[in-house]
């Protein structure tokens, strides 16, 4: 990936003052050793990383860079699952480091790098729990961020319950008489998928006349009504108290914000989703679109009404939103779930063929 030198009047350095933080949703170890990742940071101002198990299915499994690194774990006797987690560990290590002088500049806001639980522990509560600790403790870095799937979140039903049980955590720990002002939080709400499903649904109601205002729209409008509930429950009076003691804003962040309509803006679910305290996770190809030819201006409260009338048409013409996102999560986890079984297969194939190679 060509990278052209920091600029501060680039589209990606101005999300900086309408204060949302670009994290790269992507990681790859020739990212680590050729220094690109590094130069992301310096030149594209990339504040963290996300991580998944389609992102690690795709790094490990369709790239020869891990093969000497399987080669040795399997050679002391390492399982699939183990060699896995090895791995992946090692690389959030390595990116934890790079962006650890963000996470220290920005007082533990920004900067963070993550890994997501088993989704194979999707439902199960204790298990997630169990597992979030384990693979903070194996990370070892205070800028590790552990997912666990509640954060999943296509509803904004289900978002507001996610904020619930953050505010709930943070008044137990004062309570506790135990400090706040470390813990940082991100929720994570899922935009395309919502456009290509919807669509999908209009699509199959075969009334082009009255479908086609709607395509498209969905997803924008379902992320501003999740932004205003997010307002609205952190400018309460419950929040401000915490906040006194250290508290900072559970933020949301936008997943899956590249374009999969090609009949879209490519920028489109950047553009349309820019507000303070956000975080938007972009793919490589997201992120260079941007970066060339993305707009700066605060948008992710702007035509409220516009998009709540979207919303009641589209309810109106039958495709109901629940039975939407309600299908996404199913699918969301089941398709992190496929990835993570491919992921497995891919390294235990790699583990059998080169245990013989010298």
């Amino acid at each position: 990936m060509a990278l052209r030198a920091s600029n501060p009047a680039s589209p990606l350095s101005l999300l900086r003052q309408e204060r949302q933080s670009v994290w790269l949703d992507y990681m790859h170890r020739r990212m680590l050793k050729d220094g690109e990742l590094k130069a992301m940071i310096e030149a594209r101002g990339m504040r963290g990383a996300t991580s998944n198990p389609t992102i690690f299915e795709q790094a490990i499994g369709q790239s020869d860079t891990y093969d000497e690194a399987i080669q040795q774990l399997a050679a002391k006797g390492k399982g699939t699952i183990a060699i896995y987690e090895t791995l992946a560990i090692e690389d959030i290590q390595g990116a934890c480091d790079l962006f650890r002088p963000i996470y220290e500049m920005s007082q533990g806001n920004d900067g963070f790098v993550s890994m997501e639980v088993s989704p194979r522990l999707a439902a199960d509560t204790s298990g997630t729990i169990a597992e979030a600790k384990r693979l903070w403790q194996a990370i070892a870095r205070p800028n590790a961020m552990i997912k666990i799937h509640i954060t999943l979140l296509f509803a904004v039903g289900m978002y507001e319950q996610v904020i619930e049980a953050y505010l709930k955590a943070l008044e137990q720990r004062v309570a506790a008489g135990k400090p706040i002002d470390t813990i940082r939080s991100v929720a994570s709400f899922f935009v395309s998928r919502v456009d290509t499903e919807t669509d999908k649904r209009l699509e199959a109601l075969k009334r082009p006349a009255e479908t086609a205002p709607l395509m498209g729209k969905a997803a924008i409008a379902n992320a501003k009504l999740a932004y205003e509930a997010f307002t609205k429950r952190f400018e309460a009076d419950r929040f401000r108290k915490l906040m006194a003691k250290g508290g900072a804003v559970q933020r949301p962040l936008w997943a899956s914000t590249g374009t999969k309509n090609k009949a879209y803006s490519d920028t489109m679910y950047v553009d349309q989703l820019i507000g303070p305290d956000t975080v938007n996770t972009m793919p490589p190809a997201t992120l260079e679109a941007f970066a060339d030819h993305g707009t700066v201006t605060r948008t992710i409260d702007k035509h409220l009404p516009e998009a709540k009338q979207q919303l009641a048409a589209l309810e109106a013409l039958g495709v109901k939103l629940k039975d939407v996102t309600d299908f996404l999560v199913a699918d969301g986890v089941k398709k992190f779930a496929e990835s993570f079984t491919q992921l497995l297969a891919a390294v235990d194939a790699k583990r059998a063929k080169l245990a013989g190679v010298s």
